[in-house]
């Protein structure tokens, strides 16, 4: 029993090449969802997204506009939030955390003013160091001492269960 070889040379070319489509890793592979805008949303972004005033200490949130391409961070950084260290003519410098083996590093970057927005992540805790500093104040004019030290919620109060 004889096996004739194959006359297209082709064939034996490709069985030995093995795969030959890459597998393209661009700078925005992965994201068909995370950069899409939602319904009814689309567009460039309003005069109000320029007009924010941004200070160095502020926390931003980084949320990439993909309408905008230009000062866009990559994706890993959309939805994180960070500190700014640099204000810019159109652009912030943002240091943020980046969970890298078993450490934390620091990253800074510099991120386009369209593709950040305030974060609310301290507004609580603002809040009550005024509320605190005005208890502080009060006590101080009455000559007493306050506690402002937080104290979890305690057990709920008792109740008689009585069968009729």
């Amino acid at each position: 029993f004889w096996l004739k070889p194959s006359s297209s040379p082709c064939h034996s070319l490709f069985a030995t090449m093995g795969k030959l489509h890459t597998i393209s890793r661009g700078f925005r592979h992965g994201t068909r969802n995370k950069f899409a805008k939602k319904f009814r949303s689309k567009g460039k972004p309003g005069v109000a997204r320029y007009l924010t005033n941004f200070k160095r200490g502020d926390y931003v949130d980084i949320v990439v506009d993909p309408s905008i391409q230009k000062g866009m961070p990559h994706s890993f950084y959309h939805g994180r939030t960070g500190i700014v260290f640099n204000v810019n003519r159109n652009a912030l410098g943002v240091e943020i955390t980046k969970i890298v083996g078993n450490r934390q590093i620091r990253k800074r970057m510099h991120v386009g003013i369209e593709h950040i927005k305030k974060s609310r992540c301290n507004e609580d805790f603002l809040k009550r160091v005024k509320a605190n500093d005005r208890k502080k104040h009060d006590a101080k004019l009455l000559g007493e001492t306050v506690n402002c030290k937080r104290a979890p919620e305690g057990p709920k109060p008792m109740k008689m269960v009585e069968a009729k």
